[in-house]
Order: C-alpha cells, then structure tokens, then sequence
C-alpha cells in the first residue's frame, strides 16, 4: 500500500489538498500509477464521461494520468448490505459515453428528498405566508437539493459504519437545516448581485421588493439556527454556525476585490471556501457526527465536502465563460463584468498583459467585455482552471475509500464525476 500526501496550502483554520491518499500502486507518489500503466506523466486529459453499471471513477493528479475506482459490484447489489471485499484498486479503464443522471445519483435517497421537501414548508412556518412565498420562489426554482441529499447520502453511508439500520430524526432535521441556510443565502446573494434571474426565474426581491428578500432570508437563517440549537450538539452547532459567517466573510472578501488584477489564486480559494465549500464540507461532517463514527472518518466526511465544494466552485466560474445565457440563467461573462476574477480569470492574466488593462478600466470600452472573454479562453485560462477542478475532485474521491461499499458511497463518488461531466 503506497501513503501519499497531498501538499498543503496553509489558510488559518483551513488547509487545502490536506488528505492523505491510499492507493494500491508501485508507482511514485508523484507519478500516480503513470509506471505501472506505461503512460506518460504529462499525457493529455480527455473530458469526463462515465457509465453507470459498474463502479468507475477517475483519481486525477496534477502531472498524472488517469486513473479510476473499479468495482465490479452494481449499486443495486451495494444496496444489500456492506461487503466484505477490500476496498477497489485503481485500474485505467476505457471510459463510457453515458452521461450521469442526476435524478439517478439521488434515486437511492428519493424517499428521504420527499420527506425533506414536505417538511421543510412546516419548519419555514405556515404563520408567515410571504415569507414561505418567497422561499418557495427559491424552493420551486428547479434546485437538484444537492445539498440535503449529500447529507443523506453521507449519513446513509456512515451510518452502515455504525451499525445503524436508519436515519435518525438529527440525521433528517439536519438536511432540513442545511437546505434553509443554502436558500436564505441564495436570497442575500441575488440582492447583493442585484441578479434578476435564478435558473431562468424571477429572484426573490425581482418579484417581491429588496424589503422582503432581506427579511426572508433573515428569518430563514434565524429559523435554521432554532433548529440547530434544538440538536443539542455543541460540535455541529459550532460548524453549522461557522458556515453562516463564512458566507458574510466570502462576500466581504469578494468585494474588497473587485477589479483586482494581483488577487491570488489562494485568495479566490478562501473566498470559494467561504461562499460554496464551507456549506458543503459542515453538511459532510454533521452527518458522520450524527452517526457518531470515529473521528477520522468524520474529518475525511469534511475534506469530501470542502474539495467537492471547491471542484464544484471551480466548474461554474468555467461555465460563466463556455455556456450560454439561456443555459446559465444568467448573462455569460456576469461575474467578470461585476468584477469578480475567478479562477479561468485569474490563470490568463499571467499570460496576457492585455487583459489586466482591459479589466482595470472597468470594461469601459465597447465590446471590452467580450474581448476580455475570448482573451481568457485564448490563453488556456479555462483549461489550467479545469485542472484544479480536477485536482479537487482527485482529493474529493480519495476521502470516501474510509466508507464501506455500497450504493450510498458510489453515489457519493458519482456526485463528484457528476459535476465535472458539467464542462465536458
């Protein structure tokens, strides 16, 4: 078995590329599988596509060739129970064409996601009908509930770990919770980007004032915090707290930066932490704490959310730039034009000087713009930031072999190759 540790990158209370990788090989650490599989080190990367019978799953390294999970076990027989088969060894496999579906990911939680969306009009409060109307303008806006259903499939998973046969009520209140918070900072976010659209529908304070968006939101982050005060546990109320003073922190740190050429590619990482991983990675780890699994497996349920956060981050600034309008649900380019450097951004500045001057005038020039858009794809802006998507999305993977097999765990796997099929 060869230990691998990731570099570190040092951010006060975070650290990113912290986990350790295990993997069956006799290659070097460096080199991950490159000399067992007689592939080049610096060999091209194709995009992502995955089948869905089989487990098969990508393991990305900066410098390294693809490398995937291999199981011959389906999820329908993953649902029977844990197996006592050793963990999958990475093995380089010919890819399949079908796409993963994301109604397939979650189909092992359906009932759970019913359950969730009946009980979150109650929690929300019946006493407060234009409160619930604007939530509900966010709820029916055609969000995935990714975030609930990767608390129910993380607690599904560790759950099997602790010999749990179901979800407990702190299980389930906890993705209610989780997907309150994410709501309440969805309204605030589209006031602060005064954003008129969300997946192509009206926001909340387009359709009810700016007044009631802010009040909305404010009472759904104060109802969320009732409901974790009423879990009575101190670690996950310390973590869950956290999150929502992340989200203010993210959104100070953005615009103390707008427009800023020398912004550093470890500044739009803590600021991607705070505003989308931060979320991720306290869902993750609540919901191992609520199965009440060794420590380590409750932080490698942090480092699953936190780099899965972050890949995700990574791929929808990509898609700011490669999708259109309509397919956004937003103008392309939005975040550049308000100033906001991400990640393909941030690359193709260090090749083009032309681009600095463009954005430092604030577009002030007609079609600067979209000559500052095609200047980010023209200098491998979009593909260097594809690789760091990658590269968390290596970490994300290696944070589940802790889990036994089962379905819960290969849609956890699955979740990740989900999102970076997202810019194939």
């Amino acid at each position: 078995m060869m230990s691998m540790s990731c570099q570190n990158v040092d951010f006060g209370r975070m650290r990113f590329n912290s986990i350790a990788c295990c993997c069956s090989s006799n290659a070097s650490s460096d080199r991950l599988f490159a000399k067992s599989n007689n592939v080049k080190g610096n060999g091209s990367r194709k995009n992502i596509r995955k089948g869905y019978g089989a487990r098969k799953l990508f393991c990305f390294r900066s410098g390294s060739p693809k490398c995937r999970v291999y199981s011959t076990k389906t999820p329908e027989t993953l649902l029977n129970g844990v197996s006592d088969d050793p963990l999958p060894v990475l093995n380089v496999r010919k890819e399949s064409s079908d796409p993963i579906s994301i109604a397939n990911l979650f189909e092992v939680v359906a009932d759970d996601l019913l359950t969730l969306n009946k009980n979150l009009q109650a929690i929300v409060g019946a006493e407060n009908p234009l409160l619930m109307s604007a939530a509900e303008q966010i709820f029916s806006a055609g969000g995935k509930r990714m975030r609930p259903a990767l608390v129910f499939l993380v607690s599904r998973a560790t759950a099997q770990l602790a010999g749990l046969k179901e979800l407990t009520i702190k299980h389930r209140r906890l993705a209610e919770i989780i997907e309150m918070i994410h709501t309440a900072s969805l309204i605030h976010d589209d006031v602060i980007d005064e954003s008129n659209l969300r997946r192509g529908k009206e926001t909340v304070h387009q359709r009810y004032g700016t007044r009631v968006a802010v009040l909305a939101g404010d009472f759904m982050f104060a109802q969320s915090s009732w409901y974790l005060a009423n879990l009575e546990n101190l670690e996950v109320i310390k973590l869950i707290s956290q999150v929502i003073k992340d989200f203010a922190s993210g959104e100070i740190k953005q615009a103390s930066s707008l427009f800023d050429c020398d912004v550093q590619l470890e500044d739009y990482l803590i600021k991607s932490y705070y505003k989308t991983a931060s979320l991720l990675a306290a869902s993750t780890k609540g919901s191992a704490i609520f199965s009440e699994v060794d420590r380590n497996v409750c932080e490698s349920m942090y480092e699953y959310g936190r780099n899965l956060g972050l890949s995700f981050q990574i791929v929808d600034d990509i898609l700011d730039f490669t999708q259109s309008a309509e397919q956004l649900g937003k103008p392309a380019g939005a975040d550049l034009a308000k100033g906001n450097l991400t990640a393909p951004v941030i690359f193709a500045l260090e090749k083009e000087p032309k681009l600095r001057e463009i954005i430092e005038s604030e577009f002030s020039e007609t079609g600067s713009l979209d000559e500052a858009i095609e200047l980010v794809k023209s200098c491998g802006g979009i593909e260097r930031a594809r690789e760091l998507a990658l590269e968390k999305a290596d970490i994300a993977l290696q944070s589940l072999q802790c889990l036994p097999d089962s379905a819960y765990r290969v849609a956890l796997e699955r979740m990740v190759l989900y999102n970076l099929e997202r810019i194939d």
